[in-house]
């Protein structure tokens, strides 16, 4: 919430308003007085990692009356405050459209109590309002995740690894307790990033018997040397007959705090460019215009109707019904966690193969674990190929079944082995091994090397028949430069440890006057780690090469930092970030030397190269279920193509269409021809032409205090609620 607050005030200041806290939510603006306060640019500094909401908030039993609402309208006109931005769930936001409903009816009583005169009364005829939704329970339409909701799955995810090695060397079962009355998202979702056996949420009440139904299934995972079992409760869990499901009567449960810690990379990012997006709303709210909630849906900022929000999960709660929004969840958790026995499974008899391709990135082996047991599901048998493009052509293929994934998801780096080794100059080895394993179609899970990979099998098909087979590449690098993909498996780990690392940075510092911090981050030529982690970290500049910089940018940043240093940050720290390529004169040693020198006396400098920390260690839960639920859909694409290309007792595909990427763009999945992102691709540099997040630059200047213009070509427009999605966007919207 704190992110959101600071995105809010400093937004709010850049295009001119006044900017008021407003503490302890309605009860502070029932009560009045010193509970609402101007905020200033100074207001929100250093308090972008800290947890919960620093102006406080509050349950108000006073703002459910009318007289409790004439108070707070009261307040508000004395103020001339006709914005209200609220954060807060469905029932906060409720509230806030109810009382902008009753504003005009409230400004006439002030005006005939003699509390307000005609003026004012004109002068604050409109209420605009626009609403961010703070649950960690992810329970509310329209948008893909709420704030606080990453970081709960963090608190959750960093239990059950805990949990993981005392289980293992004991042969336990653990039942965890988790947060969810009546949505199970932070349920599934943390049973989908690990792996765990069974889980019970209140919109999928289990069937009768389920308790012989589950015993049975941890037998046999016992019966299968399987040492560690995980079932995991939401709070609201119930059976067919309303009865609750609870830990005690499943067995010795563990109760799981979510609330605190923390903050993750999403819920920064997500809070930040939702409070801007808010404030643009405002800006262009109208009489006419409803009161909406901001969210983000994919990569994109979407506004929709507020009370089409909230009574879209009235319905849903009414009904038990919210199985739409769980269905794609819910079929890749079953999907993965339940084993078919082998006289259910399809009759077929192709061989699908799959690697890890460039450097580790954290999730690659939930994509695999996905991959291999979709792929056995649907038939096929898989093949793991180790050590990337060069265990490939020396031969290091072996047959990989259900039981050897079993554990993976939460495991970072490749447990298969990844090479950043080009196939080129190993064709005809590569090729003698796809005939050797008769190997039908191919996945490889990597990064840029995967992709140009993928380029060279795919343009050798004329001399190699071998690779006239179905090959579909999923992205996974932590420098997010794959073109076709606006993200990639690994970079929200990575950014995790790059605001981790800045977070404790800013700590070491907290007793220091004035402290500048020079950070260099990874990403070769590709700036978006740098960008977006300088962004959730609250940096006041980012150096990357997609930007040109010289001399006087440097001398123009040195000078505005030790301005603000001087007057608004009496005890703090500054971040400076440099992506590592950005530019080969430029260094950070020089940019660290430059600002030692021009900070003299006015604030001290350090640097810090971090290195390959940021690969991270265990995936964070985004990049679990990322990974999992993108590789799942690869492996239904290569069983449709398989089919498709079946012909005459062979496999054969060499259409562009045969050989994909399957990337997020915006709000969904694409499958895109390789040979077609060729024309999209700096391969010198090794990145996309276009990405996407060189937007999200303008909006880190201005939360730093920089003037600059805003581009709001990409914000959200006003849509309405619909209850089923286009279908190629149900993988995306849900993880």
């Amino acid at each position: 919430m704190n992110a959101a607050v600071r995105a809010v005030v400093r937004m709010g200041i850049y295009v001119g308003a006044k900017v008021y806290f407003i503490h302890e939510g309605y009860q502070g603006m029932v009560d009045g007085g010193d509970n609402i306060k101007e905020a200033k640019w100074e207001s929100v500094s250093s308090m972008l990692q800290v947890g919960g909401t620093v102006i406080g908030s509050a349950r108000c039993k006073d703002f459910r009356t009318h007289e409790g609402r004439l108070k707070a309208a009261h307040n508000l006109v004395q103020r001339d405050i006709t914005n209200l931005c609220v954060i807060g769930g469905d029932g906060s936001l409720t509230g806030a459209n109810l009382f902008r409903e009753e504003w005009s009816s409230l400004l006439e009583e002030l005006l005939q109590q003699g509390l307000i005169d005609e003026e004012a009364t004109q002068r604050n005829s409109e209420l605009h309002i626009v609403g961010m939704v703070g649950s960690i329970d992810n329970d509310f339409c329209g948008t893909d995740m709420t704030i606080g909701t990453d970081s709960a799955l963090h608190r959750i995810i960093e239990v059950v690894d805990a949990i993981m090695t005392t289980a293992q060397s004991h042969q336990r079962t653990f039942v965890l307790e988790v947060m969810g009355r009546h949505c199970g998202y932070l349920a599934l979702v943390s049973a989908l990033a690990c792996g765990a056996d069974w889980v019970f949420i209140p919109e999928m009440p289990p069937e009768d018997g389920w308790e012989d139904n589950m015993c049975q299934k941890l037998s046999e995972n016992r019966a299968d040397k399987k040492r560690l079992n995980i079932i995991i409760v939401a709070e609201g869990a119930i059976d067919r007959h309303n009865k609750s499901i609870t830990p005690d009567y499943i067995k010795d449960p563990q109760i799981l705090p979510q609330k605190h810690g923390p903050l993750s990379f999403v819920v920064w990012m997500l809070a930040s460019r939702m409070g801007v997006e808010a404030v643009l709303a405002l800006l262009e709210a109208s009489a006419n215009t409803p009161a909406c909630v901001v969210s983000l849906v994919g990569n994109q900022a979407v506004r929709l109707p507020l009370m089409e929000c909230v009574q879209m999960v009235s319905m849903f709660v009414l009904e038990t019904d919210m199985r739409l929004s769980f269905e794609n969840n819910l079929s890749t958790y079953r999907l993965l966690s339940f084993r078919k026995a082998d006289s259910e499974l399809p009759n077929s008899s192709f061989n699908v193969a799959v690697m890890n391709v460039g450097a580790p990135a954290a999730g690659m082996n939930a994509a695999v674990r996905s991959a291999v047991r979709v792929g056995i599901t649907e038939g096929h048998k898989m093949f793991a190929v180790n050590d990337g493009f060069e265990g490939f052509y020396k031969g290091q293929i072996k047959e990989i079944k259900w039981g050897d994934v079993g554990g993976w998801t939460g495991q970072g780096g490749s447990l298969l082995g990844t090479k950043r080794t080009l196939p080129g100059k190993h064709l005809d080895k590569i090729a003698e091994q796809m005939r050797i394993h008769n190997i039908n179609a191919l996945l490889v899970v990597g990064g840029f090397e995967a992709y140009v990979g993928l380029l060279e099998l795919s343009a050798a098909r004329d001399k190699y028949e071998e690779f006239c087979v179905p090959m579909v590449m999923v992205p996974a690098t932590v420098s997010n430069n794959i073109p076709g993909s606006d993200l990639s498996i690994g970079s929200d780990t990575a950014l995790n440890a790059i605001t981790d690392t800045c977070d404790r940075i800013k700590q070491s510092a907290s007793g220091t006057k004035r402290r500048v911090f020079i950070i260099e981050t990874m990403g070769g030529y590709c700036g978006y780690l740098a960008t977006v982690g300088g962004l959730a970290a609250g940096a006041d500049t980012v150096y990357i090469y997609e930007e040109p910089f010289d001399i006087r940018d440097l001398q123009a940043n040195v000078e505005h930092l030790t301005e603000k240093m001087k007057t608004s940050i009496q005890r703090g720290t500054g971040a400076q970030v440099r992506n590592e390529n950005c530019n080969e004169n430029f260094t950070t040693d020089f940019i660290y030397q430059l600002y030692s020198e021009e900070g003299r006396g006015v604030f001290d400098c350090r640097k810090n190269i971090l290195g390959h920390m940021q690969q991270g260690g265990a995936p964070s839960p985004f990049d679990r279920n990322f990974g999992t639920k993108i590789a799942a859909k690869a492996m239904q694409w290569i069983t449709r193509t398989l089919k498709e290309s079946y012909k005459g007792g062979k496999v054969f595909a060499n259409s562009e269409e045969t050989a994909c990427l399957l990337g997020m763009r915006r709000r969904t999945l694409v499958f895109q021809p390789v040979a077609q992102l060729r024309d999209e691709t700096d391969f010198v540099h090794r990145i996309p032409k276009e990405q996407w997040w060189l937007k999200l630059r303008p909006l880190m200047k201005i939360l730093a205090k920089y003037k600059t213009s805003y581009d709001v070509s990409d914000s959200g427009q006003l849509e309405h609620v619909t209850r089923v999605r286009p279908k190629d966007s149900n993988t995306s919207t849900a993880i």
